[in-house]
C-alpha cells in the first residue's frame, strides 16, 4: 500500500474483479439502492438507469429519456441482471447482498432471492441523479492526465493544514 493510501482518511476500494465496462459503465452502491448505468443492446445511442432499491427490492428501469423499458413490467429485466452481475464483479457478492440486505453467494442466487420477494416497480425519481452523477464521472476521462489536485475532487483538507 502506497503512503498516500495508508495516510488517507477515505480507504481506497479496489474492485473485486476487474470488469468490462461495455455493457454496464456506471454501477453503485449508494442512497439505500443499487443503480447504475447499462448499455442497451439494440441501440448504441440508448442506455438505460436501473436501480434496486435494498430490502424492498424495488426495482426500476428507464431511458436516459426517462422512457419505461419494457422488458421491467413486472419482474426483473435483463438491464437490472446485468447491472447486480456487474455490481458483484466491482464489489463482491458478500458487500453487494450485505448492502441490499439479500442472501447470496453469486449474482444468479442474489437475483433470484429478490425476485423470489415479489418485488414491486419502484419509482423512477432518482434515475436523472445517478445519469448525471455518470455523466461527471464520463467528463474526467476527457481531462489530461495530471498530478495536480481537482478543485472538485477536494473533499477533504489537506491533512496538513492549519486550521
Amino acid at each position: 500500500m502506497s503512503g498516500w493510501e495508508s495516510s488517507s482518511t477515505a480507504r481506497v476500494l479496489w474492485p473485486a474483479r476487474p470488469r468490462k465496462l461495455a455493457k454496464v459503465p456506471f454501477v453503485e452502491l449508494a442512497d439505500g439502492r443499487l443503480q447504475g448505468v447499462v448499455s442497451s443492446g439494440s441501440d448504441v445511442e440508448r442506455v438505460y438507469v436501473s436501480s434496486v432499491s435494498a430490502g424492498s427490492y424495488a426495482f426500476s428501469c428507464s431511458t436516459n429519456n426517462n422512457r419505461p423499458c419494457g422488458g421491467a413490467r413486472g419482474g426483473f429485466c435483463n438491464h437490472i441482471l446485468g447491472l447486480i452481475g456487474e455490481a458483484v464483479l466491482q464489489y463482491g457478492a458478500e458487500r453487494v447482498s450485505r448492502y441490499l440486505r439479500v442472501e447470496g453467494a453469486d449474482a444468479n442466487q442474489i437475483a433470484e432471492t429478490m425476485r423470489a420477494a415479489g418485488p414491486s416497480q419502484g419509482d423512477s425519481a432518482a434515475a436523472a441523479q445517478v445519469f448525471s452523477r455518470f455523466l461527471r464521472h464520463l467528463a474526467y476521462l476527457e481531462l489530461a492526465p495530471t498530478t495536480a489536485p481537482l478543485p472538485e475532487m477536494q473533499w477533504f483538507p489537506p491533512t496538513r493544514a492549519v486550521v
